[in-house]
This record gives C-alpha cells, structure tokens and sequence, in this order.
C-alpha cells in the first residue's frame, strides 16, 4: 500500500507537551504493554487496520483521549468495533494501557504522536468510520486561536480521512470556542451537521462522560455536542 499524500506540514501544534511524571506503574506499562497495545509511528508505513486488529470491523479514531478512560469504556460497550486512540501525553498513555489491560481489551490500540502526522503518513484514506475529538485544548486568548486543532486545513484531512458515510463527533466546554466550531464547520461543507447540542453535562451527545467535560462543569460551563457526517464531497 503506498503512503497517503505526506504533502501538509505543520508549522503549528495545536497542543503544548503537558510535563507531568510516570508513575511506577505507568511507566511499567509503557515498557511491558506497548509491544500489545502500543502502534510505533512510522511515517513510511501504512496501517493495515485487518492485520493490526486480526480481524475487519469499523473504525473509530480518538484523537487526545487524555488519560483514557472514555476511550476504554467505548472500547467495552462496542466490541464490534475496533479503537484507534492518540494521545502526545505519557502518563495519559500509561494510564490507558494500564486500563485497557484491566479491562481486557482486544479492540482498542494507542499511537503517542502528534495526530497531524498519524493522520497525513499512516491512516489510510476513507478507512474511519467514525473520528471523535472530546474536549480538544481551547486556547482562548485571541492570539491563540491559530493554534485551534478544529480549523479548515484540518477539516479537509479529516474528510479524506473518514469513509464514506462515516461521522465526525466534538465536544467543548468554551463558549468561544463553540462559536468558531460552528463557523469552520459552516463554511467548509465537508461534514454536514446532524445533531448540535448545548446542555449542562446532563446530555453528552452519543459519547461517555470525560475527565474535561467534569472540570469544565466544575468551572460553570456549558457543554456544547456535534455529531457532523461527512459530505458527498470528493476525496
């Protein structure tokens, strides 16, 4: 299979490298779980999902799981269907393998890597049922708002991205950053809005509660939802 065109390069990084220390345990896992679990980047390489998961069923891409915890209770409630997660932040990664590995899981796979680069070099075009982006940083000083993962160029590898049919779900707790979701969606055309909810924590759209949307309630926000499928728009 040859690679996806690797033509984009990002100048930008929507997220900043959180410090934070593995634990002893997380730091185990990421050692002795990542042979089972774990996907090596690869930017020459295209991922095989049939091989990768020995078996041929949907896919559904987290992009930022944080610490997992969603990601694993979707893993459960929909064997059917097979999870791609990818997360920048170790511990967060540790803390998954540790609950994937509780949990017992064999439909459920990490990446440690920049989304960008996992979605230009190694996911094959059309091949993602469904992409999920919980919660994404908001950045919301103005000055910031470049760095905003949900932008245009985005939207556009997404599309590529996602099969034909195939569904595209986000969440925020920033009002602000609800705003400009809902302007790139509207002027892209490439995913088309199904369902848009704003609610307070009590109405998660098609998904698990998460460790962000709990802080952002703590905070006094409001949680906005979209479920968006994606256009009849060449690939």
């Amino acid at each position: 299979m040859t690679a996806p065109d690797n033509s984009r390069r990002r100048t930008i990084r929507s997220f900043v490298r959180r410090a934070g220390r593995l634990t002893p345990s997380q730091e185990r896992a990421l050692l002795e779980l990542w042979p089972s679990l774990g996907v090596d980047f690869d930017p020459d390489r295209v991922i095989d999902f049939d091989k990768l998961f020995d078996r041929s069923a949907p896919i559904v891409l987290e992009i930022g799981f944080g610490n997992g915890d969603s990601l694993v209770q979707q893993a459960l409630e929909h064997p059917g269907m097979n999870f791609l997660g990818i997360e920048v932040h170790e511990p967060g990664v540790g803390h998954c393998l540790l609950k994937a590995r509780a949990a017992g899981l064999s439909n459920l796979k990490l990446i440690k890597r920049d989304a960008i680069e996992v979605l230009t070099h190694q996911i094959p075009p059309a091949s993602l049922q469904r992409i999920n982006i919980y919660f994404p940083d908001p950045w919301p000083k103005k000055r910031h708002h470049k760095r905003r993962m949900i932008q245009a160029g985005f939207l556009q590898l997404l599309h590529e991205r996602t099969a034909a049919g195939g569904t595209l779900h986000i969440a925020t707790d920033w009002a602000n950053y609800a705003e400009h979701i809902d302007e790139v969606l509207g002027q892209s055309g490439l995913f088309r809005c199904e369902e848009r909810r704003e609610h307070d924590g009590s109405g998660p759209l098609d998904r698990p509660g998460t460790k962000f949307e709990r802080r952002g309630l703590r905070k006094g926000h409001r949680i906005w939802d979209w479920r968006c499928k994606k256009s009849a728009h060449d690939s």
